[in-house]
């Protein structure tokens, strides 16, 4: 398939394209409307006889937002926790409970499936194997001719509509990239392997597929009870799964299954963050025990999808001590009234809004240094509630005494992690590492 055909197939399946089509129906607008609200007698029950601003879940939306507390009973923003001593443990164990992490297993047997020099990078071709699912491909990057250890970097791919790929959509390991992922590192990127450009700055990176990404993905054959019909060529001898075609209709297929995956992870008594958390932490016992890292200076970091998994991993696992959220940050606030139709199963923890705000599971870190990039023009949140979540990490940071270790930057333009904002973020990254 010509490339055009192949950037069309990408742009299909685009959520940034469907986020521009649907904007104008999700926009916030005045609305009339009237109630009798004298049916009501419960004097200590708050009434919303009517909506004066419309929601993505209409009249209800100001009733839903009225549910969270106006402080989280686990922030430390409350007056009654003097010092992170006193308030990290409960707020941890908390958060924990809820996330529901599946048991992390011992240290998997790594194999190296390849090694090679490209890009002026070591470039090392991984797998591991979980309890669960079909094995777990990884790439570990790293400048070549290092002699001693060095800071390692768990880089954390996106999500962006394409499950297909996960890894691959961050690296580079030659010139015969898929068209799709030229055009995905182009619109997100600013036509950078990010994972690459900061392995040459000097440090170990480690890059794996994630659950329902990439090697970790559903495969359509294996799944059963499903009704509307086979979407792929995987697993026929005579088909293609990268030809963009087969690739476009996984990830239309992937998308749809989403709510079924979420739905199971909720009954089997887990939660979809819960999951990415331990494989997280899995491929981040493997960077830690390498030689030629030096374990006491990890970091993390990604945009969109990867910047929820920073979120968690960074806010639930000391061993990162320094970490780069791109391109997710906002209030569940945002999310009950304007938001939560653009965004993934993934983001949610059910119940955990009743302890913490969204930004506080990554002041979860606090004292740890934290960089938050957002996009002043970034489709899937609010600008105002991005200010706003920006002001909470600010206050805890604060509370605790140390503000310099907290970072926000906001750029124009749409949902992004381009050169300028890979230059902050490798500059922080060279400060705190």
């Amino acid at each position: 398939m010509k490339t055009d055909d192949a950037d069309r197939a990408q742009n299909d399946i685009s959520r940034r394209s469907f986020l521009k089509n649907t904007a104008g129906t999700v926009a916030i607008s005045l609305a009339g409307g009237y109630a009798d609200a004298s049916i009501f007698h419960a004097d200590s029950i708050p009434i919303f006889p009517m909506a004066a601003e419309k929601s993505l879940i209409g009249a209800y939306g100001p009733w839903a937002a009225s549910l969270l507390p106006s402080l989280p009973t686990h922030s430390f923003r409350q007056a009654k926790w003097k010092d992170v001593a006193g308030w990290h443990q409960g707020a941890l164990e908390k958060t924990q409970e809820l996330v529901s992490a599946p048991p992390k297993p011992a240290l998997p047997k790594v194999t190296v499936k390849k090694k090679y020099t490209y890009d002026g990078l070591e470039i090392e071709e991984l797998s591991w194997q979980l309890p669960y699912g079909r094995p777990t491909e990884a790439v570990l990057l790293k400048p070549a001719g290092a002699t001693k250890p060095l800071p390692g970097i768990l880089g954390l791919h996106d999500h962006a509509g394409m499950k297909y790929f996960g890894l691959r959509k961050i690296v580079k390991t030659s010139e015969d990239q898929h068209p799709i992922l030229v055009e995905h590192q182009k619109t997100d990127y600013g036509g950078k392997a990010w994972a690459n450009e900061i392995a040459k700055l000097g440090y170990v990176v480690l890059v794996h597929d994630t659950y329902a990404f990439g090697s970790r993905r559903v495969y359509y054959e294996d799944t059963k009870g499903l009704n509307w019909g086979a979407v792929s060529t995987e697993g026929k001898s005579d088909a293609d799964p990268e030809k963009p075609e087969n690739i476009q209709a996984y990830n239309a297929w992937s998308s749809e299954h989403e709510h079924v995956m979420s739905k199971s992870l909720f009954s089997a008594g887990t939660t979809w963050p819960g999951v990415f958390l331990t494989e997280d932490q899995v491929a981040l016992d493997i960077l830690a025990s390498r030689k030629d890292v030096d374990a006491k200076r990890l970091g993390c970091g990604g945009l969109s999808g990867g910047g929820l998994r920073t979120v968690y991993l960074a806010g639930l696992d000391p061993r990162i001590k320094c970490a780069v959220c791109v391109g997710f940050m906002t209030t569940w606030k945002d999310l009950i009234l304007n938001k939560s139709f653009n965004h993934t199963w993934m983001t949610y923890t059910p119940l955990l809004p009743k302890y913490l705000d969204f930004p506080e599971i990554l002041g979860l870190r606090v004292p740890l240094p934290t960089l938050v990039l957002n996009n002043n023009q970034d489709e899937l949140y609010t600008l105002s509630e991005m200010k706003d979540a920006d002001a909470i990490l600010k206050d805890v940071f604060k509370k605790a005494g140390v503000s310099d270790k907290y970072k926000a930057s906001f750029y124009d333009g749409p949902h992004k992690f381009d050169a300028d904002m890979q230059q902050e973020a490798f500059e922080w990254f060279k400060k705190w590492l």
